[in-house]
């Protein structure tokens, strides 16, 4: 399969109703065996109405094939500290509990993170994870916080992002949901490691603006 170079593209509130139907769709695929839940056009309903509230804080990133069919997504979502985040309505956890007492610049949440099954490219999955983590990663004050499959949070564990557990897994969209936290130093070897993924000099530009 043939992917498009550039992941940094402008989507339509069309285009986005279709990521949030892809998310939930891959989710099921992948977790639950193609199992679809009674609740699966619910569950895209309030995916897409979630990403339309965060649109104007967030960035999202699309792969597609060839052919302009949705391969993979990523968004990253820097909050206004007003709306609360997923973690706070999924989990109920209060983010600057995490964060050590530490100074925070920006805090960060990536979610929506799916890719179509039967694609097996890692470079895919980084080139994604680069997408979501290169905000956080432009300041070392930055915090991010996620809500991760428990298999796919194995593999990041390995690939080198140091996600911290933060709560109580969870059942969501099919599989086990589990609440992480990621600072600056969890995240930046891994970025910088792999940011060459990202093919132009401009793409790692717009990666860092928030």
């Amino acid at each position: 399969m043939i992917l498009k170079n550039n992941p940094l593209s402008e989507i339509s509130q069309n285009e986005i109703f279709n990521m949030s139907k892809f998310v939930v769709t891959e989710n099921f695929n992948h977790h639950a065996n193609e199992v679809f839940s009674n609740t699966y056009q619910n569950d895209i309903n309030s995916v897409y109405n979630e990403e339309m509230e965060f649109l104007k804080n967030s960035k999202i990133f699309i792969y597609k094939s060839d052919l302009g069919d949705l391969i993979g997504t990523i968004r990253v979502l820097k909050w206004d500290f007003i709306n609360p985040l997923p973690i706070q309505k999924m989990f109920g956890i209060n983010p600057f509990i995490f964060t050590n007492g530490n100074d925070i610049n920006e805090i960060w949440h990536i979610g929506r993170f799916a890719i179509k099954k039967g694609v097996r490219d890692i470079n895919l999955l980084k080139k994604l994870l680069v997408c979501a983590i290169g905000p956080v990663c432009a300041h070392k004050n930055n915090i991010a916080f996620a809500e991760i499959d428990a298999k796919l949070l194995r593999v990041l564990r390995l690939m080198g992002i140091k996600a911290k557990t933060i709560g109580e897994s969870i059942d969501y969209l099919g599989s086990e949901t589990i609440p992480v936290s990621m600072s600056y130093s969890d995240l930046i070897d891994f970025y910088n490691e792999n940011k060459y993924l990202i093919l132009s000099d401009e793409a790692i530009k717009l990666l860092g603006e928030s």
